[in-house]
């Protein structure tokens, strides 16, 4: 009746979620200590924001690639860096103890929160 209910395939993905959102905000924490212009106060906050940009990307992020699309074509995927680091900024106005400041750092470390967060991801 309930297929992920008690099983261990329950305990699976409940376990990938949270060390997926573990690994994100270890990720923001070292791009934190990469890229000038990026702050994380403590790994609390670091966890806060992971989610927040999760949230973010994931709803506002999705519907601006999909109208600046032919954009994002023309310019062969710049307008889509300058998208995730919009999310950057927009997460970092929602959550004390994460700032962004400018859009170069906001760019940037949408890139390496990228790189970081995918060798993180493929180390476990």
């Amino acid at each position: 009746m309930f297929p992920f209910r008690g099983g261990s395939g329950y305990d699976r993905i409940v376990r990938h979620w949270i060390l997926h959102w573990l690994l994100s905000a270890v990720a923001l924490i070292v791009v934190a200590n990469i890229v000038p212009g990026i702050q994380v106060d403590s790994f609390g906050a670091a966890m806060i924001a992971a989610v927040v940009i999760g949230l973010v990307s994931a709803t506002l992020g999705i519907v601006l690639k999909l109208l600046l699309l032919p954009f994002i074509i023309l310019t062969l995927g710049i307008v889509y860096f300058l998208i995730n680091g919009m999310m950057l900024m927009l997460a970092s106005a929602l959550v004390p103890g994460f700032r962004v400041r400018g859009w170069m750092a906001a760019t940037i470390g949408s890139i390496v929160l990228t790189i970081v967060d995918y060798l993180l991801n493929k180390l476990l």
